[in-house]
């Protein structure tokens, strides 16, 4: 996947005519890439996922997914931006259980779906300045997290072994933290580049799942493509 990020940011100049860029433009930014969830290793305490693991089979790596997005972004001077954005990600992964089956010998399945949408409000940091072509930034910011965590299909009453089917749903709104690094092509009317995003957030859940948080956080590989307005 980084290989292909890397390969997808050196054909950016080819996108972008590349003249020498006005200072002071807005951008409005366009971006596709893949979420990547943070690993079982890495997850915060009585995350659900986790705790999921101990009896159903699946891979973090199953939640990865395409994330889009838009960003606003709005010079302050000639070496920062301030920006507004937005996401999308929803990913469903289809599980078993790992040690029970049903009386006919078939596979108790269930699904875990996740959803987040991203409201972030960002600062960044462009070295080299938004006079010059090439323009490498970094940059940190905070989100609201809206998000939807689903388990639906069949369960297992450990209590008496009965097999039952339901659909639990826990939804709602939390704040975090994002950072970012990227490099960007600019040009007079276009840009386009690639961004790699960390970001953090986590949730609490109610009694029904297996456990009482879900981390909502990981890294996001994407491309970017940006329109430029004035100066």
């Amino acid at each position: 996947m980084l290989r292909r990020f890397v390969l997808i940011v050196m054909a950016c100049p080819a996108l972008v005519a590349l003249p020498a860029p006005a200072a002071a433009q807005q951008t409005l930014n366009f971006a596709f890439g893949a979420f990547v969830p943070r690993g079982f290793d890495a997850r915060v305490e009585g995350d659900t996922l986790v705790e999921n693991r101990n009896f159903l089979v699946f891979d973090m790596s199953d939640f990865t997914g395409a994330m889009a997005g838009a960003e606003w972004l709005v010079p302050l001077g000639e070496y920062f931006e301030a920006g507004a954005g937005i996401g999308f990600y929803r990913r469903t992964v289809p599980t078993v259980y790992e040690e029970l089956v049903e009386d006919d010998g078939s596979e108790i399945e269930q699904d875990l779906r996740l959803r987040l949408v991203p409201l972030t409000a960002t600062i960044r940091v462009l070295p080299f300045g938004q006079s010059n072509g090439v323009q490498p930034y970094f940059g940190a910011g905070l989100a609201v997290f809206n998000w939807r965590y689903s388990e639906s299909g069949e369960f297992v009453d450990r209590r008496d072994d009965t097999i039952f089917r339901e659909s639990y749903v826990a939804s709602g709104n939390e704040p975090g933290v994002v950072a970012f690094g990227g490099l960007r092509f600019a040009g007079d009317t276009l840009a386009a580049g690639g961004e790699i995003r960390y970001s953090a957030a986590e949730a609490d859940l109610p009694v029904e799942f297996a456990g009482p948080q879900i981390d909502l956080g990981g890294w996001l590989y994407q491309f970017t493509i940006g329109i430029r307005f004035g100066r």
